[in-house]
């Protein structure tokens, strides 16, 4: 098995790049292929630069393993929180198993984009994960449950706590199938309280927050478009789940990580709350107009929108100049940010006036010349056109099997230096991995049609 450090010798001229330089090295195809693909999700790297920064001369090839290489994730969850913790860990190199009922999730079909009727949710949180059915609610599936979680290091579920336990995917129930098990359990409001037995989703956590009761204008509160929360949950389980690996190698315990919407919609509020409860000040919707600075907001060009962030004395005295305000750089109203801040209707209409006499080109070009922070508000149809997106190869268009339309996906938003970015695998089909999942936890041909026959799985 290669691990590490490979001394093949490499072809030299400059001009060749790392495909084509592996494409040289000795032995058939088939050796090479599997070489690589050994362990199962590698970086390549010669030694010293990273492989897309290859040069010829070290005469060497790195196989890097992945970050979470070896690690296997039983993901039991469902829509966001869960499933998008699930993918990071996929993405780093851990083996996901997602598990879904024998009809399918109910986050399976949420925006269909696809003939089939899968929705790019689904399909973006459930890339590089294998996929089982189980139903949990079935005598036979705790065989299966206790057989895939003592194969397993994390196990990943969002389902409410009654139903956890009743299924046997509480933490007490899995110790005692593995004693160094970790379980990542996420919740709408946590473990405990008197909340603790509802249901919830990201939009109901927005608004318990005094998030929603802020956004928007003075007519109604507005919910995010962006599920914020459920995204934000998912990456404090994925943090909780590699701190409590990290952990674990020094202890060898395992231990229950526990995140909830409300907790981290609550935690995203703090700047805010903590200002409610130590000041008199009472703040009220106000649009897209930032609280604590101004000109920070959106405004109309001639053919357009755009927002704009304006933050520090510094940048605000090249705001004024620009605008051709140069008295407000010494108004008393505007001395700092909380002033400019409070009286930011001004400022608003001055930058609105300006704005409104230029394209939205022009008006972005003056203001980076300027350096003052501001981007156009686009449609989705120039996200996905936008060139600086499209060079940080952020979306990878994806094609799924049996259909015409590629599907674009979005890669990790993160980027670590020793591992290189690899094709996303498209999303599981219902049961795809079903039998080869099973048969790896001991379940023998006949014991799977059983369960089959059953309708366990």
């Amino acid at each position: 098995m290669l691990d590490g450090e490979v001394a093949w010798p490499l072809p030299t001229p400059s001009s060749k790049g790392p495909e084509q330089a592996l494409s040289e090295l000795p032995g058939s195809g088939r050796e090479k292929s599997r070489l690589v693909r050994l362990p199962r999700r590698v970086s390549l790297r010669y030694a010293g630069p990273v492989l897309s920064n290859y040069s010829p001369d070290s005469g060497r090839l790195l196989l890097m393993p992945a970050p979470l290489e070896g690690v296997r994730v039983i993901d039991f969850g469902r829509y966001i929180a869960a499933p998008y913790c699930g993918m990071m860990l996929a993405d780093l190199g851990a083996e996901v198993i997602r598990v879904e009922r024998r009809e399918g999730g109910e986050d399976r079909a949420v925006g269909p984009v696809t003939s089939g009727g899968e929705g790019g949710m689904f399909l973006n949180l459930n890339r590089n994960k294998r996929g089982i059915t189980l139903n949990l609610g079935s005598p036979g599936s705790k065989d299966v449950v206790r057989r895939l979680v003592s194969h397993a290091d994390i196990v990943i579920a969002n389902l409410p706590i009654k139903v956890l336990r009743k299924v046997g995917l509480d933490y007490d129930s899995l110790k005692e199938i593995r004693e160094d098990i970790i379980l990542v359990m996420a919740t709408a409001f946590g473990s405990d309280g008197p909340y603790a037995d509802r249901v919830g989703f990201d939009g109901v956590t927005q608004a318990m927050s005094g998030a929603m009761h802020l956004s928007g204008f003075p007519q109604a509160p507005v919910r995010s478009v962006s599920p914020f929360v459920d995204y934000g949950t998912a990456l404090h389980a994925a943090s909780g789940a590699m701190a409590a690996l990290y952990q674990r190698k020094e202890t060898g315990r395992g231990q229950l990580v526990e995140v909830s919407l409300l907790e981290t919609s609550v935690t995203f509020m703090l700047p805010l709350l903590a200002e409610h409860a130590t000041t008199d000040i009472r703040r009220s919707r106000q649009g897209n107009a930032a609280f604590f600075a101004a000109p920070s907001d959106t405004y109309e060009t001639r053919d357009g929108w755009i927002i704009v962030a304006t933050l520090g004395n510094w940048m605000f005295a090249r705001w004024a100049k620009l605008v051709d305000r140069p008295d407000l750089i010494d108004d008393p109203r505007f001395n700092d940010d909380s002033a400019r801040g409070d009286n930011y209707t001004l400022i608003n209409e001055i930058m609105a006036a300006w704005c409104a006499q230029r394209s939205r080109e022009e008006a972005m070009g003056q203001l980076e010349e300027a350096r003052i922070p501001c981007g156009p508000v686009h449609d989705l149809d120039e996200v996905l056109e936008d060139p600086q997106i499209r060079q940080r190869g952020l979306l990878e268009y994806v094609r799924l099997d049996g259909e015409e339309q590629p599907v674009p996906l979005a890669h990790l938003p993160l980027r670590l230096s020793e591992l290189a970015r690899e094709p996303l695998r498209p999303a599981p089909r219902l049961g795809e991995h079903t039998d080869a999942v099973l048969q790896e936890v001991g379940f023998t041909t006949q014991e799977i049609a059983r369960l089959r026959e059953l309708e366990v799985v």
